[in-house]
């Protein structure tokens, strides 16, 4: 296997509204700024994530790529997915060893619709989709499945909410309050917020990653697995896939010191911190986590650069980034960087 190190990332001030701004707009800053940090003006390879629904236009992604100015052409791929799915396709190509540099880059504006709408129009239209099951339907039965406390359940949102206060990039929401329920057991502040955004990593390979980057945060493990779509076949008070995962990247190998973790709802990191066996010297989610930003299509990018910034910054030596798909944490990715 190549070393492959992660040696730049950037992401935009998200917002929970419109701003005006098309996704070329969105995307041309975090683009430019990683560029500007690695000097690099072109790419081995690119790939982007994210969604139709969102944009509600079919190929949205391919007027996206005028924020890339791809002339001379450029070698290109996306994916249907969350940006971290788009990092492991480049991590893959970058194994091939015939470049040695990837762009990696997702976005999402959620404030153009109704998400629960458009996530549900993405399940299963024969089975799933006709019983009105929405993102917090589906999200509220597996809440019901682990039955946390909700002092605790409380204390991961407010903590969230505190971290993401500290951070200049997601959003400014208050100390959460109050007792009303979106859909029982989930309160209203237990739902992420609506979030437009976007994230850009840069991939490096031996020699080059050390040159553009003082503190490469090489991924060491990467792995991501999946279980059955139709929630009655899986048991909603875990993640098997998330475990799964885990253990193939190689979690447990050594001590972890920061984990960033795509837990959407709050019961999510319950599951997620017991699925990756993270003890309780794991800082969990200091950037405040999807609970504080949650730019669907870039949310899990965002978590893989979280995570590498704390090596770039010389913060830590060892950190975890998990992303997800799908109703109820169906499909899960799990990354290991290293200083």
């Amino acid at each position: 296997m190549r070393d492959v190190a992660i040696v730049a990332f950037a992401q935009t001030r998200h917002t929970d509204h419109d701003t005006g701004l098309t996704e070329p707009e969105l995307i041309a800053p975090v683009i430019n700024e990683v560029k500007e940090r690695t000097g690099l003006k072109r790419f081995g390879f690119t790939c982007s994530g994210s969604c139709d629904y969102l944009a509600g236009a079919p190929f949205s992604f391919v007027s996206a790529l005028d924020a890339l100015a791809a002339w001379p052409p450029i070698s290109e791929s996306h994916v249907e997915m969350d940006g971290a799915w788009a990092l492991y396709e480049a991590w893959v190509r970058l194994q091939h060893g015939d470049i040695d540099s990837a762009l990696v880059y997702g976005f999402g504006k959620s404030s153009l619709g109704d998400l629960r709408t458009i996530m549900t129009l993405q399940l299963d239209p024969y089975y799933l989709a006709p019983l009105g099951l929405d993102r917090l339907s589906y999200a509220a039965l597996q809440a019901n499945a682990v039955g946390a406390d909700r002092t605790e359940l409380d204390e991961i949102v407010r903590r969230g909410r505190a971290d993401g206060r500290g951070n200049p990039y997601a959003l400014d929401l208050p100390e959460p309050d109050g007792e009303d329920f979106a859909v029982q057991p989930l309160k209203q502040t237990d739902v992420p917020p609506i979030t437009d955004g976007a994230a850009a990593i840069v991939l490096a390979t031996g020699d080059l990653a050390t040159r553009l980057c003082a503190t490469p945060a090489y991924i060491r493990g990467i792995a991501h697995r999946t279980e059955p779509h139709y929630l009655g076949l899986r048991d909603l008070s875990c993640s098997a896939s998330a475990a799964d995962a885990a253990r193939a990247a190689g979690v447990g190998k050594a001590p972890v010191e920061v984990a960033e973790l795509h837990a959407q709802f709050p019961h999510e990191e319950i599951i997620l911190r017991r699925a990756l066996e993270l003890g309780g010297g794991t800082l969990i989610n200091p950037s405040g986590g999807p609970l504080a930003a949650n730019p669907v299509m870039a949310t899990g990018l965002i978590r893989i650069g979280e995570a590498a910034r704390h090596i770039h910054d010389g913060r830590a030596r060892r950190t975890v980034a998990h992303a997800a798909g799908g109703p109820c944490l169906q499909q899960n990715l799990v990354t290991v960087l290293e200083a």
